[in-house]
């Protein structure tokens, strides 16, 4: 018997990355996936290695109120109901507050968030006519620690977490549990373009550019996205049943480091040594 038997669950940006690893781990633990983004084709890729029988796409784009709300209806038509919802899509243009165009700004906050909200919405009916459900944000260690020259991605990460919060406790008693994972450095194609700066800089390639990323953090390596669904069918499954307004930090144990202790440690010193 699967994990997630007998469950319907949407998955934003659902086509690569974090998102198509937990859309696979839940149809392989016994789940029905809709799975969304803008484009049509790198769904329909994705999903064609999958039974047919327990995945479809939905090519939308979640800043459209009117796409939100016709993914939740067409899951429902399809499958019969609305039981996860993975809010993971999500953009990460990087500028600091005084070089970010004012409208990507606005586009990095009606991605991140409002697209959530929509479609957080529009789910929770759906759920609660289920007879309850979950809903998993992807947030970021960006979130709960400061990035470089990226200040809307990581006002919209922690923004999700007062987001969370807020739901747990209006929706807990109709049977709707929401919950945060926040991956650290994940080999995700967003953030090896995010890298290509860096390894031109450093004269090295993607993986050497992610390793001199995660150098000080106690694991001292990025994760593949495969690492993050463990965490996601978890929380959508009934083994958490009593778990609701938490952030569980999938990082590698980079929220533990202190940079300048890291910094001494990766030269083999240790406080105090001559």
């Amino acid at each position: 018997m699967g994990r997630l038997n007998g469950k319907v669950a949407i998955v934003t940006g659902g086509g690569g990355g974090i998102g198509a690893a937990i859309a696979k781990a839940y149809i392989a633990e016994g789940a029905k996936v809709l799975i969304t983004g803008r484009r049509k084709e790198k769904l329909e890729e994705f999903a064609a290695g999958l039974p047919a029988d327990s995945i479809t796409c939905f090519a939308g784009d979640i800043t459209k109120i009117e796409d939100a709300e016709a993914m939740v209806e067409a899951v429902c038509a399809k499958f019969g109901k609305l039981n996860v919802l993975v809010n993971n899509a999500g953009i990460d243009p990087p500028g600091t507050v005084v070089d970010i165009p004012i409208q990507q700004w606005h586009d990095i906050i009606n991605t991140n968030i409002n697209g959530m909200f929509y479609m957080t919405r529009f789910a929770i009916p759906k759920m609660i006519e289920a007879g309850g459900g979950s809903i998993i944000n992807v947030a970021s260690l960006a979130g709960v620690r400061a990035i470089p020259a990226m200040p809307a991605y990581s006002t919209t990460k922690a923004g999700m977490v007062g987001f969370t919060n807020a739901v747990a406790l209006d929706y807990g008693d109709k049977g709707i549990r929401i919950n945060i994972i926040s991956p650290g450095a994940t080999a995700t194609d967003m953030l090896k373009t995010g890298m290509a700066g860096l390894a031109k800089a450093q004269d090295t390639d993607i993986y050497g550019a992610l390793g001199l990323l995660t150098r000080f953090i106690p694991i001292k390596r990025a994760a593949e996205p495969e690492e993050m669904a463990p965490a996601a069918v978890f929380f959508a499954s009934d083994e958490s049943s009593y778990i609701t307004g938490q952030n569980l930090l999938v990082d590698g144990g980079a929220t533990v480091v202190d940079p300048c202790g890291a910094s001494v440690s990766s030269l083999g010193k240790a406080w105090g040594d001559e």
